[in-house]
């Protein structure tokens, strides 16, 4: 424990990264995201001081390789992994991390509701390189045998013991209030966030308020002593296009927007998540409307879809979202697999559910210009118009499924290091044809276009 003086006064804590950038102190961490984004580390330091960049990185999660989500940073990506109550183990959970971290996602979510909860989200933590997050009314609930009897006791008791164990973010639905129930009852989905369908029926059910918005201090103080970020969970989040944008999302992001000032006030990152289903036309506003109201508390939105009529390919639909919600601001993105709606995502849909927001992500840092976002990409260019297919394997979101993609299009002929596609093949390849006019300076000089002019005249 330490004392660390902020402007808010001083706090005897251990110190969390928004507490030490407070005080003008450079931290590992902070150094290791400056290097990892290419910027100067006093810019993540203040960034991380504005709260408009958090650095989840529990002081009991020594496995971690640190990063930061924020405007300032590239987009990053979520994958959600765990088990249900019909299918539990551990083999399984961290076969679907080893495809988190092979395909490329940058963060973790265990949303385990069946099994040994503690024992795989210890498994997970113990092999995770990448911050790891929960949602800890799921383990309350499958605690209960009635979800109605929860006690804020338990609640605490198991935010602390999520905490000791090295969980790096949390989602905490706090900004489900009472009062905002009728509004849900418009909808056409209704709540579709399990955690804010569950703390709704225990409100109606009690005639009490959120009680993670009433001991919503008690949880900051547990996150602030081992550096826990806070997820704020949208528990109103739009479940289908009719109910994008209504009364009842917006009255919840006010105050998720006044908790957030609250959390900082304490010493604790914040993050704020967004909708699930939103129109394309809207989804600039939702963006800025998060930035205006959470001043500027990095974004973490769930697709948004935008479509409803593409079950089993909503990891498209959805990628269609992010990326333009990442390009208008949004700091990281939920991945959607193609189960979405249908059921528990296999290992496939893990993969394909990355690399979809994969390619959303880096969409919006190249378009944004960010430091090297294009690098990659001019050098798969580069070894394309020479016909380097292993370097362009290399260089691919998902080397394996180009290989096997172009090994299924001439490989049964032999011709898998030619020159050439099944596309076009040798006679009208576009880029051999130009390829084969020679370098710029052997090339016949262009007319001259005055010159050109006056004999057409």
């Amino acid at each position: 424990m330490a004392t660390v003086t902020t402007p808010r006064g001083p706090r005897l804590i251990q110190g969390t990264q928004l507490d030490l950038a407070l005080e003008g102190r450079i931290t590992e961490q902070m150094r290791r995201v400056a290097e990892r984004e290419r910027l100067a580390v006093e810019h993540v330091r203040d960034q991380v001081a504005s709260g408009r960049l958090i650095i989840p990185a529990n002081v009991r999660h020594p496995e971690l390789a640190p990063l930061g989500i924020g405007r300032a940073t590239s987009c990053k990506v979520n994958a959600n992994i765990g088990t249900s109550e019909l299918g539990s183990s551990v083999t399984g959970e961290l076969e679907k991390l080893r495809a988190c971290i092979r395909y490329g996602a940058d963060t973790v979510m265990d949303l385990s509701t069946g099994g040994d909860l503690a024992g795989v989200r210890d498994a997970i933590l113990r092999h995770s390189p990448l911050p790891v997050g929960t949602v800890p009314v799921y383990e309350c609930a499958a605690r209960l045998a009635d979800f109605r009897d929860l006690e804020p006791r338990l609640l605490l008791e198991v935010i602390e013991a999520q905490a000791a164990q090295g969980v790096d973010f949390m989602t905490i639905h706090a900004g489900v209030l009472r009062g905002f129930l009728p509004l849900a009852a418009r909808r056409i989905t209704g709540i579709v966030s399990r955690g804010g369908a569950l703390l709704a029926e225990w409100m109606q059910t009690r005639g009490e308020e959120n009680p993670f918005y009433v001991h919503f201090d008690a949880i900051c103080e547990i996150c602030a002593r081992y550096d826990v970020s806070i997820s704020l969970g949208d528990g109103l989040r739009p479940g289908c296009l009719a109910d994008a944008s209504d009364q009842a999302q917006f009255a919840e992001l006010e105050v998720l927007g006044r908790l957030t000032r609250r959390a900082r006030e304490r010493g604790v990152q914040v993050m704020v998540e967004g909708p699930g289903h939103v129109p394309l036309n809207q989804i600039a506003m939702n963006v800025e409307k998060e930035r205006e109201i959470c001043d500027d508390a990095p974004f973490y939105v769930l697709g948004p879809l935008v479509t409803d009529v593409a079950p089993a390919y909503d990891h498209i639909t959805s990628a269609i979202g992010a990326a333009h919600a990442a390009f208008h601001g949004a700091a990281m993105l939920c991945y959607v697999t193609p189960s979405e709606h249908l059921g528990l995502p296999t290992l496939e849909d893990v993969r394909q559910g990355i690399i979809a927001y994969r390619i959303a992500a880096h969409a919006a840092d190249v378009a944004l210009g960010r430091p090297g976002a294009r690098d990659r990409d001019d050098e798969l260019s580069r070894a394309r118009y020479a016909f380097d297919w292993e370097r362009q394997f290399a260089l691919a979101l998902d080397p394996e499924a180009a290989r096997r993609k172009r090994a299924e299009s001439v490989g049964a002929q032999g011709l898998e290091n030619a020159g050439y596609c099944s596309m076009c093949g040798p006679r009208f390849c576009a880029m051999r044809i130009h390829g084969s006019l020679g370098r710029p300076e052997d090339c016949p000089r262009p007319p001259d276009a005055r010159a050109t002019a006056q004999v057409e005249t």
